[in-house]
């Protein structure tokens, strides 16, 4: 492969992984569950040793972590006994929309959507982008020999992670979902950076089971 100066240019090979948190109480219930730190349901701890399964025979540079305990609980679960905290993969701050959920917030304010709107005293969207740079930025970094980086996360901060590989404005994370126990990929393809894959729970006992 030639860039548009005629140098090689280097196929570039590592991948990010994107492990969200297995279930908790509230993400079964659908309230917005920011840094309140939630341990995992008996389901969602079941959950995780399936993704480790998953998981199991690939090779990892890195993997990182949020520092609430539904995350690093799912790392251990999933076999990574110790991840490198990572501030910046924190889940939103929601602020005083923490433990509501979104019907419950449109009834008061119709046509709420958090992607533009962001939570009163919690977290603004661009606050979040700059967060999901940052992220993104050391994953890719920490991926010294040309394996895969994983990080355990939470459904918002790893959808903004994902909007922002590709260049995507933050407000674009409105359109991807993630569930809880799931994983996705972030790649290259050639010089360019794609989604390889979003949302797959297939390791999961019943995959299409998906309510949260």
């Amino acid at each position: 492969m030639r860039d548009d100066g005629g140098m090689v240019a280097i196929e570039r090979s590592q991948r990010i992984v994107l492990a969200r948190h297995a279930e908790t109480e509230w993400s079964r219930s659908g309230r917005h569950t920011g840094r309140t730190d939630l341990e995992l349901t008996a389901a969602g701890r079941d959950a995780a040793v399936l993704l480790g399964a998953r998981l199991r025979h690939r090779r990892f540079d890195h993997a990182g972590s949020s520092p609430l305990q539904r995350a690093v609980t799912t790392a251990h679960l999933a076999g990574f006994d110790d991840p490198v905290i990572d501030d910046d993969l924190l889940e939103w701050d929601y602020g005083d929309y923490e433990g509501v959920t979104t019907a419950e917030i449109r009834r008061e304010r119709p046509g709420w959507e958090l992607w533009v709107d962001g939570a009163p005293n919690g977290e603004s969207p661009e606050e979040v982008s700059e967060r999901a740079d940052a992220a993104v930025e050391r994953a890719t970094r920490r991926c010294a020999d040309g394996f895969d980086s994983i990080v355990f996360g939470h459904g918002h901060m790893l959808t903004a992670m994902a909007v922002r590989w590709v260049g995507l404005p933050i407000a674009d994370g409105r359109h991807l979902r993630i569930s809880t126990g799931s994983i996705a990929i972030l790649r290259w393809k050639r010089e360019n950076r794609v989604i390889d894959l979003w949302n797959d729970r297939s390791h999961l006992t019943d995959p299409l089971a998906d309510t949260d």
